[in-house]
C-alpha cells in the first residue's frame, strides 16, 4: 500500500502543470469546440456515488475513484498478482540513426512472455519514455504502415520508447492475451491487456536510462483502447494518447467494437462471429450487461484524473465526444487541475503527420521536453 501511495504521489508532481502553462500551439486542443461548451449529452455524472451522495471535495473524489475502480474490476475479473521476475532477454542489440534498438523478451503476465523492442537514445539518461502498443511491435518502430511509427518518432525526440504488440495472437486472430487461458478466462481481455501492460511498465521503469515518473503511453485505434485502459487502470503512466479508439460505447460506429470477445465480450469459445451486433449475431458476455446497466467508458476516462490524457480524434472520435470529455472535465475542476484533457482531430481514421505532432508534442510538455 505505501508503494501504491508513493507511486501515485510521484504521478500528481509530475503532471502538476497548470492550463497557464500550456503551449501556445497546444492551447486550441484543451478546450471544446464553442458548441460543445457545456453539453453532456448522454453522459451520466461521475460526480456522485452510486448511494446517491454527492462528491464535493477532493476527498470525496478519492473515495468515490476507489468505488469506480473497484466496480469495474469486479465486473470484469480482478487481475492476477504483478509480475515478480520478469527474466529479461535482449535477443538483439543494433545501432539504428542516432539510437540503440534492442529487441527484448520478458514475461508479462503470470503465464506468459511477450517480444518487443526497446528504443535508447544516445546521451546520459535518465530519460522520459513511452509505451506503443498495437498489434504488433513492429510497425511502432518503424517497419508497418505510415504514420503508425510512434516509437520511432519518440525516439528522435530523445525520449525512450518501449514498443508491444500481440503477434501470435493476432495471428491467430484471438487479438488479445487470455488469464489463465482462452478456454476460461477470468479477465475480459482488453482489462488483461492493461494488466500486462502495468507488468511491462514495471520492467520498463526498473531501467537505468528510464525516469519511472515520466512514462507515458500511447496506442492507435486497436492500440487506442489498449492504451486507454492501461493508463486508466494503471496509474503508473504520468499521461497518455489514445488515438481514435471509440473512447465511448457507440454501436453505430462498427470499428468501437467493444462486443467482440477479444476485448469486453468475452465468453468460452466457440465465439460469435465478428461484425456488429444485430439481432442474428448478438453481443455476448459482458458488453450487453454494461450497456444495460447504462454505464460507460467516461466512467474509466475519469480514473485519469489529475493526469493529462489527448484524444487524437478521428473517424471513430469526432468532436462530439467531447459530449463525454466535458463530465471528465468536471472532475479535474473539482481537483483544481483544468486544463489536462485534450482532443485534435481529423476526418480519416489513421493518424498523419499533424496529428502525430500533437500527440509527440502533449509527451513533451507533459512528460518534459526530451531533446
Amino acid at each position: 500500500m505505501k508503494a501504491h501511495i508513493a507511486m501515485l504521489a510521484c504521478v500528481v508532481r509530475v503532471t502538476s502543470a497548470p492550463a497557464g502553462e500550456l503551449p501556445p500551439d497546444l492551447m486550441s486542443f484543451f478546450q471544446p469546440p464553442s458548441e460543445f461548451v457545456g453539453d453532456t449529452s448522454g453522459y451520466g455524472t461521475i460526480l456522485r456515488f452510486d448511494d446517491g451522495r454527492s462528491v464535493d471535495t477532493p476527498a470525496d473524489w478519492s473515495g468515490r475513484r476507489a468505488e469506480i475502480l473497484d466496480n469495474w474490476h469486479s465486473l470484469m475479473g480482478r487481475w492476477p498478482d504483478p509480475v515478480e521476475n520478469f527474466e529479461t532477454e535482449i535477443l538483439e542489440t543494433k545501432t539504428r540513426e542516432d539510437f540503440i534498438q534492442q529487441k527484448l523478451r520478458f514475461r508479462w503476465s503470470p503465464n506468459e512472455k511477450t517480444t518487443g523492442y526497446l528504443l535508447l537514445p544516445k546521451g546520459p539518461g535518465p530519460h522520459p519514455a513511452v509505451v506503443t502498443v498495437f498489434y504488433e511491435p513492429e510497425t511502432a518502430i518503424g517497419l508497418g504502415r505510415p504514420d503508425r511509427d510512434f516509437a520511432l518518432q519518440l525516439v528522435r525526440r530523445g525520449f525512450v520508447a518501449l514498443s508491444l504488440g500481440t503477434s501470435e495472437t493476432t495471428a491467430a486472430k484471438t487479438y488479445s492475451i487470455y488469464w489463465p487461458n482462452r478456454e476460461r478466462a477470468e479477465v475480459q481481455p482488453l482489462s488483461m491487456l492493461a494488466c500486462a501492460t502495468a507488468n511491462a511498465w514495471r520492467m520498463l521503469s526498473a531501467r537505468p536510462e528510464v525516469d519511472e515518473k515520466r512514462i507515458g503511453i500511447v496506442g492507435h485505434s486497436y492500440g487506442g483502447k489498449w492504451a486507454m485502459f492501461a493508463s486508466c487502470l494503471f496509474e503508473g503512466f504520468a499521461c497518455a494518447a489514445w488515438s481514435d479508439p471509440g473512447i465511448v460505447f457507440d454501436d453505430n460506429r462498427p470499428s468501437v467494437n467493444y462486443h467482440e470477445p477479444w476485448y469486453l465480450g468475452y465468453e468460452p469459445p466457440p465465439w460469435r462471429k465478428r461484425g456488429p451486433i444485430s439481432a442474428s449475431n448478438p453481443a455476448t458476455g459482458l458488453y450487453p450487461r454494461l450497456r444495460a446497466s447504462g454505464r460507460d467508458l467516461h466512467e474509466l476516462h475519469a480514473l485519469m484524473a489529475p493526469r493529462p490524457f489527448l484524444v487524437s480524434g478521428g473517424s471513430e472520435d469526432s468532436p462530439r465526444r467531447w459530449r463525454a470529455l466535458n463530465r471528465t472535465r468536471e472532475v479535474y475542476d473539482l481537483l483544481g487541475v483544468p486544463g489536462r484533457i485534450g482532443m485534435s482531430n481529423r476526418p480519416e481514421h489513421s493518424p498523419n503527420a499533424e496529428s502525430n505532432e500533437v500527440i509527440a508534442r502533449f509527451f513533451e510538455h507533459f512528460l518534459g521536453s526530451a531533446r
